[in-house]
Order: C-alpha cells, then structure tokens, then sequence
C-alpha cells in the first residue's frame, strides 16, 4: 500500500480506536444492548458503483482486477491478496464487498487492527486461548492487549504470478503463540475468476440468462516452513476466512445444517458470542437456520464440526442478489481452534462456520459498517516439517430474475427463496 496510507500521519482520538476494536472482535463479549428504535441506521449498502469503488481504491493502494465479461474481481496483494469487492454487471454494476472508506481516507494506521473491509480476507487463528496469536504470553485476555498479527493485518503479499482471471500471492512469517511457540509459516493464496461453465460445474446446477453470474475460487495454503514439527500439546493453526458484505433491510443468511439427536451432535448452534441472539433475528427450522444480516443488530453465530455442512449462503431480497459460499470441508474431522478469550479447557472445539452482523455496539452509537459477514475456517491440523494444509474456498454471487435465483436456493441451500422470505415474518 502507498506511503499515503501505511505512514503515521496522525493519531485517531480514542474514541474513534476504541469503536473501532469493538465492533471486530470476535471473541464472546458478555452482552448487547439493541438500538434505540426510533434512532434508524441509515444503510448505505451499494451507494457507488464497482467501478467508482475500484477508482477509489486506486487513491491508496495497488489494485489488481480479474475479468471474463462482466464479472469482475478486484484484490489487493497490500492486503494480503484480499477480495476487495466483486461484481456481475461491469464496472456500473454493484460491488457487493463493504470497504471501509474512512479508514483508507484517515490515511493512518491502527495499533490493534485495521479493518479495512473486503468481500474475502486470509486471516489465521486462533484468537483467543493458550494457543493465541493475538495475545502475547502471560498477558491478560482484554482489549489492551489484544493485536491483530502484522501479517494478517498490513503485510502485503508477493505476486508470484498473474494473468487474466488469476492471481497467486505468497508470504512467509514467524508468528509466536500464547504459549511461547513460534510458528515458521508460509501461505500461498491464489484466486480465480471462475467462467460460467465453472460456476455450473461447481454448483451442480444450470446457469439461466436472466442470471447475472461472478464466482471465484481461492486454494489457500499453509505450510510448516520451519524445522519443528506443530503439535497439538504446542498449538496448531487454522485458516480462517472472512467476507464482508454490504447489507440491506432485506438480507437473510441462509445455513442449511446436520440435523440430529443433540446429546449425539451437540447444540445446532452456537449464538451467544455477544449475548443471545433474538427470536426476531434467528430462526432455527428442521435442516436450515435463518439468521438476519442487516447491519442493524450486532450479533454473531458459529456451527459446529459436526453440524456444519460445505455451504452457507445469504439473500438479498431488497436487491435480488444471492450469494452462496462452499468450502471443502473435510469429513470425520472434529478440531477446530477456539477463539474464546480465557484458558480453554478444550482448544479444539471451535466452529467452523460463522455469521456476524454489524450494528450498533450500544445505544445511540453508530456501527463500523454496517455489513454481514460469512466466514469459514479450516481443521487445526498438526504439520511435520514442509507439510501443508489446503482450504479452499468458492464464492458466488447472483444477480437477476427472481424465478431463476429461487430455482438456484433450490438446488444449493435446499429452500425456496419464498422459504426464505418468510423466515421473519
């Protein structure tokens, strides 16, 4: 990122830091207070276009745009070889990645994060426990101390290769755990434009013309670079993926999950990140979960292991958009890192997807974004020396007719939008 950007030019006042760390932890917080009712969110989703967000971007940092058609991807490598935002409709169609303009217009960075948006982000964990990477050794699980890793936060990643409708970067680091262990890493992310024919291919389905189609996959790799093997007894990683998107009052994540016997599979899901989600704000019915993204109540919820499936998805009803994620999620696999901030009994029982709607963290203040998140993370595997794990990533956005979006759902999250509709009636 250009010097503009990434030198210190000024202090943000402490306010401003302290709203900012607040709405991007991710750890449990005790409670949420909804907003005032009569104070409404002004939702400022899709106010510029793909092509005036990419101008935008331009004024601060590098930015590398893939394109077949009308679909276009615009990524950063100053930011980690990020997914900026997207689009179905060329540079006049919507972008659906939030990005934070305020950030890149202070021109300063951040001590603790620097959430400067993006529809797909690399990010590692754990966050919280022993085996953190966010906290240094011995230190006590609050805000103050609490920092993103330099490396998933302002490093930028090398181009190892570009062309038309990909792109592959590649970094090394050390990063050192809570407990003392310093991990050699080497990450490779490459992103591809996907054709429509990829698109069908990797959905199962048939694409219909009054579809507006953008897909890409990215293959994110990290490999034990050093010469000690990672174990559980020291701490393990995880790859740890986040989108931001623009929200609307109509947008509804969608998550189809593992029905069964709870004594067998555990709770369907977990809701209490920051305090208990509301009835009117998550509806659980037999196989899927409903979960609302509108960026007005600050919320998060995260699957388990055993009850997720390899897809989530969101509906834009406002807008007619539909947006669908699929990981390659490994099967009989159970460990996952947990982020929790304490000395976990079980390190290992983390979620695996995750969904966190931005609003107001109390009342009367505004929220970062607003924006919704779907997240995916990959196992915490245990890496000999030059040994690797893979986690990859498709994503898919839909734009058009309504008719042919439901006959999409359909297929791949297994409701009918008007299912979908009717989740908070």
């Amino acid at each position: 990122m250009n010097r503009s950007l990434f030198t210190k030019m000024k202090s943000l006042n402490l306010l401003l830091f302290l709203f900012v760390m607040v709405q991007f932890l991710s750890g449990c917080w005790p409670s949420h207070k909804k907003m005032k009712e009569e104070r409404p969110i002004v939702q400022p989703a899709f106010a510029s276009s793909f092509g005036n967000d990419v101008g935008f971007l331009k004024q601060y940092t590098d930015i590398i745009v893939l394109e077949e058609g009308n679909a276009m991807l615009a990524l950063s490598p100053a930011l980690q070889g990020r997914v900026m935002t997207s689009t179905a409709n060329g540079t006049s169609g919507k972008g659906y990645g939030w990005i934070n303009k305020g950030l890149f217009e202070a021109g300063d960075t951040l001590e603790h994060i620097n959430a400067f948006g993006g529809e797909e982000r690399f990010w590692l964990g754990p966050e919280g426990g022993q085996f953190s990477i966010f906290f240094k050794e011995g230190t006590e699980f609050t805000l103050d101390n609490w920092f993103t890793p330099k490396f998933i936060d302002l490093v930028r990643f090398d181009v190892v290769n570009a062309t038309g409708n990909s792109v592959v970067f590649n970094k090394r680091a050390a990063l050192t755990n809570y407990s003392g262990f310093t991990f050699d890493v080497d990450v490779t992310r490459e992103v591809k434009l996907l054709s429509n024919t990829g698109i069908a291919q990797g959905l199962g389905i048939d694409l219909d013309n009054e579809v507006k189609p953008v897909a890409y996959q990215s293959v994110n790799t990290l490999k034990n670079a050093g010469n000690v093997p990672w174990e559980k007894e020291t701490g393990l990683l995880s790859i740890w993926m986040l989108g931001m998107f623009n929200p609307s009052p109509g947008v509804t994540v969608v998550i189809p999950f593992i029905a069964g016997d709870q004594q067998e599979l555990g709770p369907i899901v977990n809701d209490d990140y920051f305090g208990k989600v509301p009835g009117d704000r998550l509806e659980v019915t037999d196989g899927v979960i409903y979960f609302k993204g509108d960026g007005q109540y600050r919320s998060k919820i995260g699957l388990s292991p055993l009850r997720s499936k390899d897809v989530i998805g969101s509906y834009d009803e406002d807008n007619n958009i539909l947006t669908i994620l699929k990981y390659n999620k490994p099967v009989d696999v159970t460990d996952y890192v947990n982020s929790q901030w304490k000395i976990q009994q079980d390190p290992y029982a983390g979620d695996v997807i995750n969904s966190y709607n931005d609003g107001p963290p109390a009342p009367g203040e505004e929220p970062l974004g607003p924006f919704y998140e779907l997240e995916t993370s990959s196992p915490a595997v245990a890496l000999a020396p030059g040994e690797s794990i893979e986690h990859i990533q498709y994503t898919f956005h839909f734009e058009g007719d309504t008719q042919a979006l439901d006959r999409i759902a359909q297929q791949v999250l297994g409701v009918s939008l008007d299912d979908v509709a009717k989740a908070f009636d």
